[in-house]
């Protein structure tokens, strides 16, 4: 059975989105990485990975993407991420993968390690982190954004799985939570002070917070730990790309 993927390539600022401008091309997603274009690398990707497909991409131009000879169809995007995947959902069901068009080092037994302990965890929704440790193991010298946990402390490594339709109501959760990202008091009443106050003081674990998502959505969330620490590596600002072009010349 094949499972459909969706790729998020939406910027709001089109040909004005810095990355863009430092490339001199007309969309982020557009960017080469060591003379490709980085979608193009994840959709290689993507085509490469048994099982996988068919292939969406959210993007707000879809003719941006008129050039490149791959197999795919393009859907509209919304605001913010967590709309996107709404709309996508609602036109795709589950279950469904999800990854970005900022992902050039994504490679196939990423996806396929990530999907078998998804399905393992036998949750609603999974999310591929890889522990700093590991990163710090494999990307030396690199400088990530983490989320810091009691049990682990952790970053995001750009897939998701949506595995059941009880997924949507996490897909939820997460426009409630953007929509009120510049009002810290409604967040807390979503989330509960209780919660807040933990990842506060750094008493909060992995258990405890996907126990507190399943109380609020009814949906079984699991954080996939990553045995590759590139995984964690995509490409947001000039200094992404220069490390990913070093990676990919060390092991192409």
């Amino acid at each position: 059975m094949s499972l459909p993927v969706l790729v998020l390539a939406g910027s709001r600022d089109g040909a004005q989105d810095p990355l863009a401008r430092h490339g001199n091309v007309a969309h982020k997603a557009l960017l080469p990485v060591a003379g490709r274009p980085m979608i193009d690398r994840v959709l290689e990707t993507l085509s490469a990975t048994p099982s996988l497909g068919p292939v969406y991409v959210s993007i707000e131009t879809p003719e941006a993407l008129d050039a490149l000879d791959r197999a795919f169809t393009c859907v509209p995007t919304a605001k913010g991420p967590s709309g996107s995947v709404a709309l996508a959902l609602d036109r795709i069901g589950a279950p469904l993968l999800i990854t970005t068009a900022d992902h050039p080092l994504l490679q196939p037994v990423w996806i396929t390690d990530f999907l078998r302990d998804a399905d393992l965890s036998g949750c609603d929704l999974a999310v591929g982190v890889a522990l700093r440790a590991v990163i710090e193991r494999d990307v030396k010298g690199t400088k990530r954004t983490y989320i810091p946990l009691s049990d682990m402390s952790f970053s995001g490594c750009n897939l998701f799985l949506l595995r059941t339709d009880r997924a949507r109501a996490v897909i939820e959760l997460w426009q409630k939570l953007e929509r009120d990202r510049k009002h810290p008091l409604r967040m807390a009443r979503t989330l509960g002070f209780g919660t807040l106050l933990r990842a506060l003081f750094r008493r909060l674990d992995s258990a405890t917070l996907t126990s507190r998502i399943h109380a609020l959505t009814g949906a079984r969330v699991s954080l996939v730990p990553m045995a590759h620490g590139r995984a964690a590596v995509d490409v947001d600002k000039p200094e992404d790309l220069a490390l990913v072009e070093k990676l990919l010349a060390e092991a192409p």
